[in-house]
């Protein structure tokens, strides 16, 4: 017996090409020798050789494919060294080769490779796609060079030249991607989609746009890669209208579907985006069937980067109901709408949840996590969060050294500034800036011209207009107005002007800058509250009906506070809650009791030609009130309120809210566009705003871009860059834009 069978699987081998496996069967009570080949090419293991078990095999193998940890990986290795018929598997081996590149382990691969007696294409193309993801391009260019010798003439694939162009595209190599575009030409390769969309890639990262729209218009079938890599390519270079124009053309045409990797791809084109695009990629959002985590991270940024904060928390919210887990790049998209929007019981919970998934030590979500509790009036949670960290950045010194200025700790945000600087960390223009106002806020007048000094002299930095801004705000602030004129004539800079509380001189300005550049809502609304200031009201009407005629409208005030895990915003008047009856009724408890303690309406504050009874009821509405008045009836005694607004406090609401903080026991935290107004049992905690309300305005002529580190951004990554459409000006802090002029538009 023993005989025969030998004889059966010597001659079965005989017909089948080597390397070949023989699997024995059980058929009707018969042994049957069925031989199988091993397909070198296959990236699947047929099955298990030899006197392995089958069933412990294939465990071990899904195993290896799903391993993802490295520790498992070693035990794994180690169980297939004790079975070396299967560890002599090309399938098995290539599956290794991918789970040691997986993580993070390119050169075990390596060895891997080596160790194989026979290789095809697919060990070269899996070996070189592990370089190229670890960025080894040297190491990907010479196994390629390798592949094609005498030594092994193996013919690169369709998957062998997209590894290749993508190192190319990842060190700059456009003549090396120029040559193998040649190379697949010739081959006739070109016309392959995979091979299409990387040479997309390639002239997009180092070469003309136009060659890669050229690649993209001559390729027979295009597919949802391809649309993304093009959309990718123009956001990424700066041709914003273009990469939405695609966005477009592919949500119209459906084909291919819009994906993840679509909205990541529009991503770069959506900063400062206007509100059409912002609903298409909303459209994009909505309409897509499975939503990945890619998906809502692109969507929660593209409202966080265009200052729509309250949208991104919602979304974000939504995003927690649909169950899907954030990780660290949406917690450092919506940390900083949350501090934004004053959402500090959001903010908690995340940095709960980051504490809870150990998502630290990470420099990203810890200066995001500062930025929070600064914007809250958490100073003592902010430094916290500082002290604890491992390793900062210049962002994470100059987030502390702003959220102590922002807070009153002018002489605390010196000391830490010059804490970093003795670590060795060189202050950049964006730290600078942020000393500066500090120093302005403050009142430190030595301290900020010796920084202004030591900008330029020291470190070499070339003032911007942000740092001029600075220092005139500072040297008027300080009362030195003509040496503040003084320092604007002999700045290099042309054009800036400066205003002081001079009516004169400020109508004068206005005007002109009126002139200069009329399509900026801004400048009506500061030419119509200095016309109004001179007593000069059809001037006011005129101004106001220039807006309406040329559709011009003015940013309209708001305030956010935050309750229930929700965040509530009101407007001036605003009658649009459900609760609106209860909140009007609690506001006029608050104003009779006010005026028992001798609250009088600062009527020269609403800026209308009308009657002082109509200014008064104009001032009883102003946001922040109704949203005291919200708070105070959903809240019980003794909790703090935390009101956001997006333009100044006025002085009405000002005295209003200090009285209101003495009659009903609340401390009461309000954060406009310049400050954080701290009220407490009737009295300005006076490390808040000081109650200054004298402005220096500084009017800017031409529109300038400046950059400003976020929060989130971290390490290796670009400042966020704001562009003040044709120019700016604000009020006490200049290095932020006051969209509306005070007691306006509440």
């Amino acid at each position: 017996m023993t005989g025969r069978l030998n004889r059966i699987m010597s001659r079965a081998a005989t017909g089948v090409a080597a390397p070949t496996v023989l699997f024995v069967t059980k058929h009707r009570g018969r042994l049957l020798f069925l031989p199988r080949a091993i397909s070198h090419c296959s990236h699947e293991l047929t099955a298990p050789g030899g006197g392995d078990d089958e069933g412990g095999s294939a465990a071990l193998i899904q195993a290896l494919d799903d391993c993802r940890s490295p520790r498992t990986l070693r035990s794994l290795h180690s169980r297939l060294l004790h079975r070396p018929r299967l560890l002599s598997d090309p399938a098995v081996q290539i599956k290794l080769m991918r789970a040691l590149a997986s993580c993070g382990d390119p050169h075990g691969a390596r060895r891997v490779f080596d160790s194989a007696p026979c290789k095809n294409a697919v060990f070269f193309n899996v070996m070189i796609r592990s370089y190229v993801d670890h960025g080894l391009h040297g190491h990907a260019f010479r196994l390629f060079a390798d592949m094609k010798s005498l030594r092994h003439h193996v013919r690169p694939d369709n998957y062998t030249f997209p590894c290749v162009l993508k190192a190319c595209a990842g060190s700059d190599h456009l003549a090396g991607g120029l040559q193998l575009h040649g190379a697949v030409a010739k081959l006739g390769l070109d016309t392959d989609i995979f091979v299409g969309n990387t040479l997309i890639a390639l002239y997009w990262r180092c070469g003309p746009s136009s060659d890669a729209l050229r690649v993209f218009d001559e390729m027979p079938n295009t597919d949802v890669v391809s649309w993304n890599a093009m959309i990718a390519g123009y956001a990424q270079n700066g041709q914003c209208d273009r990469a939405i124009e695609l966005c477009e053309k592919i949500v119209a045409l459906q084909k291919p579907q819009p994906d993840a990797g679509t909205m990541a791809s529009i991503l770069p084109a959506m900063s400062n985006a206007n509100r059409t695009g912002i609903h298409l990629v909303r459209k994009m959002f909505d309409e897509m069937g499975k939503k990945d985590l890619v998906s809502w991270n692109a969507m929660i940024a593209t409202y966080a980067n265009n200052s729509m904060s309250a949208e991104a928390v919602e979304l974000f919210s939504g995003m927690e109901m649909a169950g899907v887990e954030p990780d660290a790049v949406t917690l450092a998209s919506v940390l900083p709408a949350c501090g934004d929007l004053s959402a500090l019981s959001l903010g908690k919970r995340i940095h709960e949840f980051i504490e809870r998934k150990r998502m630290r030590p990470n420099v990203v979500l810890e200066n995001a996590l500062m930025d929070v509790y600064a914007n809250c009036g958490c100073l003592k949670a902010a430094r916290e969060v500082f002290d604890g960290m491992t390793g900062k950045d210049i962002v994470s010194w100059t987030t502390m050294i702003s959220a102590y200025g922002m807070l009153g700790h002018g002489t605390k945000a010196v000391t830490l500034f010059e804490q970093m600087r003795k670590s060795g960390l060189k202050p950049d223009p964006v730290a600078f800036i942020s000393i500066l106002s500090v120093c302005s806020r403050s009142g430190l007048l030595d301290e900020g011209k010796y920084y202004f000094k030591c900008m330029t002299e020291c470190y070499h930095l070339v003032p911007r207009i942000e740092h001029y801004a600075c220092m005139v705000d500072l040297l008027g602030r300080s009362g030195h107005i003509d040496e503040a004129y003084d320092f604007i004539l002999k700045m290099p800079i042309k054009r800036a002007r400066e205003v002081h509380s001079n009516m004169e001189i400020g109508m004068i300005a206005a005007d002109h800058l009126f002139n200069s550049v009329p399509e900026q809502s801004g400048y009506y609304v500061l030419l119509s509250n200095i016309y109004a200031r001179a007593g000069r009201w059809e001037d006011v009407m005129q101004v106001r009906n220039l807006m309406m005629n040329k559709g011009i409208k003015k940013l309209p005030g708001c305030s956010n506070v935050e309750l229930w895990n929700k965040v509530h915003t009101f407007h001036i008047g605003d009658r649009s809650h459900p609760q609106s009856e209860e909140i009007y009724e609690k506001l006029d408890v608050l104003m009779r009791r006010l005026k028992e303690l001798g609250y009088v309406a600062e009527t020269e504050t609403a800026l209308h030609d009308v009657e002082e009874e109509d200014k008064e009821g104009h001032l009883l509405v102003h946001s922040e009130k109704l949203a005291i008045a919200f708070v105070l009836i959903n809240t019980t005694p003794k909790t703090p309120i935390r009101i956001t607004m997006n333009l100044r406090m006025c002085g009405d609401c000002h005295r209003a809210v200090k009285l209101i903080s003495s009659i009903a026991e609340r401390e009461i935290i309000i954060k406009d566009t310049n400050r954080f107004h701290h009220f407490e049992h009737g009295v300005l905690n006076n490390t808040s705003c000081g109650q200054k309300f004298q402005p220096v305005v500084i009017i800017l002529l031409q529109p300038f871009t400046y950059r400003q580190h976020s929060a989130a951004a971290g390490e290796g990554k670009r400042p966020v860059e704001r562009r003040r459409a044709g120019g700016g000006f604000a009020m006490i802090d200049s290095t932020k834009p006051l969209s509306c002029a005070r007691g306006h538009g509440r």
